[in-house]
């Protein structure tokens, strides 16, 4: 069952880069006490994430922080060391947190998992973007097609806030 608005997000451990490497990060720590925006996506430098979804994210930072977010953070069912890539060939350290769900156990629990084995990319995340406050799902936005980033882009949750 997809998570919904009101609901507290799931506590799951996920990977994250830091000076000393790959580390666990527990979902519970990431949200607690802290306004988050949340966006999740199928996958890192793919078409639609890396020319249309993340880019908004990353222009609109100042808006977000403006708005008393905390932190923007991008999660997908990738590894770590491509995430890592990702954020490096993104220009988009300091300002988004790139999350790694390598097995997809955060997504699975979300309930924001899809099989997207017909285009070989095995089970992935459905593409969205939320807002977390203190755990608590405020906002929450979900395409109906992986390919599509309009109500779960930078720009409609900017609006919803």
């Amino acid at each position: 069952m997809t998570i919904a608005v009101g609901e507290k997000i799931p506590n799951a451990t996920v990977k994250t880069r830091t000076e000393d490497g790959p580390a666990d990060l527990s979902t519970g720590d990431l949200f607690a006490g802290k306004k988050v925006v949340l966006f999740g996506l199928p996958g890192a430098f793919t078409p639609t994430c890396s020319m249309n979804h993340l880019p908004g994210f990353l222009t609109h930072h100042d808006e977000f922080s403006a708005k008393g977010v905390d932190i923007i953070a991008v999660v997908a069912v990738n590894d770590i060391f491509v995430m890592g890539a990702w954020e490096k060939a993104t220009e988009a350290a300091g300002k988004i947190q790139f999350l790694s769900d390598g097995n997809g156990e955060f997504t699975k629990a979300l309930g924001l998992d899809i099989d997207l084995s017909v285009a070989g990319l095995g089970t992935r995340s459905k593409r969205y973007s939320m807002l977390v406050e203190d755990g608590v799902v405020k906002t929450l936005n979900v395409e109906d097609s992986p390919g599509q980033a309009d109500k779960s882009s930078a720009e409609a949750l900017l609006e919803q806030m």
